[in-house]
């Protein structure tokens, strides 16, 4: 552990982080395990602190979280609350008083995806055969200090695979490694965490793990704290990560992109019983010294203002954000807009099937011309919200999608969703979620990109274990056609084990 946190805790002075407070760390809480879903995760908050599922790590079910640094199994130290053999790794006391205790976790995860026609042109089916391998430790000495440190695998073989990016096939990678201290002040639980880590603090189509990759979205650098019982402020500043596809050697910290900023949140009072909403402004910095658009490369400063409201009022859910982006790409200005609106409706009981839709508006235009540019882009948002085989990001985008989500029988949930796209600017491009344009899309015209139909089955065999069936069919709408791309077909299945 030692080794690996001297080579990856690099992306800030450690004396920055002792002036912020003495250490001291506490596991806090999670989400299910299972891939990333298009509305956020019931609230549930605690009743004498911040809400832990809103305090920016994301949300437990079953004691699970994406970041598995979230969460708690201080109960597993009881021996009365194991039920099995694997239960007793959550808690291992490494002495007499079982104040310092060890926490291990782990993932299997094995899937297949089918492509047809990969990347929209006519060409042989690609198939990827993917695996992941994780493992993890959570060391905890005492109440308010802790290290945490987790390596991962992915393999890929297949077929008509192309360029094989770090984030799908990995040797060896150190996914994350951090020390984090926390105290409490005046009635307020500050803390400090420091290295490599998942940074989710914000709206999920802006800030994600990116689970859908094989080696998960991480970052390096610094995060800190004051969390009160109805608000809370978070500051980081980080550097983000270049993979390599071999060893731990090849994965380095990058300097030349940068993410820091403020995030801050307010618990609203219940408009109805039982309400749980939260209101979240952000103001952020992100800067890439090699960001392209429309063939040149600059230095680009995006500047982030924004706000996300979230929650549940009764049979309610929604997720809104709103930010303007300024700043500079080069010694062009930068004005862009996203408008983000999902909501869904419960119909019945808790277990009942929830309609809604997704509405998104993602300014574009100005990578091809001279002036300013209007193109939007999230800084690492979730990368399948619009396509599953990632044909779509919110740059130069309008969707409207109608959804609905219900369960045939216990355990099984199923999501159909049916999405028209648009682009907001005809003189621009069409972006695919890794921000690179379809070729030729700029020069065509027209607004309407394709209609997109999916469907999202997953079936919860046990909390530790689970099933996961895509599909999606891309209809290709002028834009794309007049530029040369067709229709395509996605398929996947995995299966994924975590303890």
């Amino acid at each position: 552990m030692t080794s690996l946190l001297r080579r990856t805790l690099c992306a800030a002075p450690l004396a920055s982080v002792l002036t912020l407070l003495p250490a001291a760390a506490q596991a806090q809480t999670s989400v299910a395990p299972k891939e990333e879903t298009q509305a956020p995760a019931p609230a549930t908050p605690v009743a004498n602190s911040y809400p832990s599922a809103a305090a920016g790590d994301g949300a437990t079910s079953a004691g699970y979280n994406l970041s598995r640094w979230a969460e708690d199994w201080r109960g597993m130290c009881d021996p009365a609350k194991r039920d099995d053999p694997i239960d007793r790794l959550k808690c291992l006391p490494l002495d007499s008083d079982g104040d310092v205790y060890l926490t291990l976790s782990g993932e299997l995860r094995l899937r297949v995806n089918e492509t047809t026609n990969p990347n929209l042109r006519e060409s042989g089916a690609q198939r990827q055969d993917i695996n992941r391998i994780v493992a993890g430790a959570d060391l905890h000495v005492g109440p308010h200090f802790r290290a945490f440190g987790e390596i991962a695998h992915g393999g890929l073989a297949g077929r008509n695979l192309g360029t094989i990016a770090g984030t799908m096939r990995n040797d060896l990678v150190v996914q994350q490694a951090f020390v984090e201290g926390d105290a409490t002040v005046a009635g307020a639980d500050v803390g400090v965490r420091y290295g490599r880590q998942e940074f989710t603090d914000g709206p999920n189509l802006l800030t994600s793990q990116r689970d859908n990759n094989t080696i998960r979205f991480v970052l390096n650098g610094t995060r800190a704290w004051v969390r009160g019982k109805g608000v809370r402020a978070d500051v980081f500043d980080y550097k983000l990560t270049s993979l390599g596809t071999e060893g731990t050697d090849d994965d380095r910290v990058d300097d030349g992109r940068r993410f820091s900023g403020a995030t801050f949140g307010v618990v609203l009072p219940p408009v109805v019983d039982g309400a749980k909403l939260y209101f979240d402004p952000f103001f952020w910095r992100l800067r890439n010294d090699t960001a392209s658009w429309g063939g040149v490369t600059a230095r680009e400063v995006r500047h982030y203002q924004g706000a996300h409201l979230w929650g549940d009022a009764g049979p309610l859910t929604l997720d809104w954000t709103v930010n303007h982006q300024g700043g500079s790409f080069g010694n062009r200005d930068i004005d862009a807009w996203q408008v983000l609106l999902a909501q869904t409706y419960r119909i019945g009981g808790k277990d009942g099937p929830r309609v809604g839709f997704h509405f998104d508006y993602a300014s574009g235009g100005g990578a091809y011309d001279e002036g300013k540019l209007s193109n939007s882009l999230a800084p690492f948002g979730n990368n399948v919200y619009y396509s599953y085989q990632l044909a779509l990001t919110p740059t130069n985008l309008v969707a409207l999608a109608p959804n609905v989500t219900f369960a045939p029988v216990k355990k099984l949930r199923l999501t159909a969703e049916y999405q028209l796209s648009w682009r907001d600017s005809a003189s621009d491009a069409v972006y695919r979620a890794n921000g690179t344009a379809f070729s030729g899309t700029e020069v065509v015209g027209g607004h309407k990109i394709g209609d997109v139909a999916r469907l999202q089955a997953i079936y919860t065999v046990s909390p530790r274990v689970s099933l996961t069936g895509r599909y999606e069919h891309l209809s290709a709408g002028p834009v794309l056609t007049r530029a040369g791309y067709t229709d395509s077909d996605f398929l996947a299945g995995w299966i994924s084990f975590r303890f």
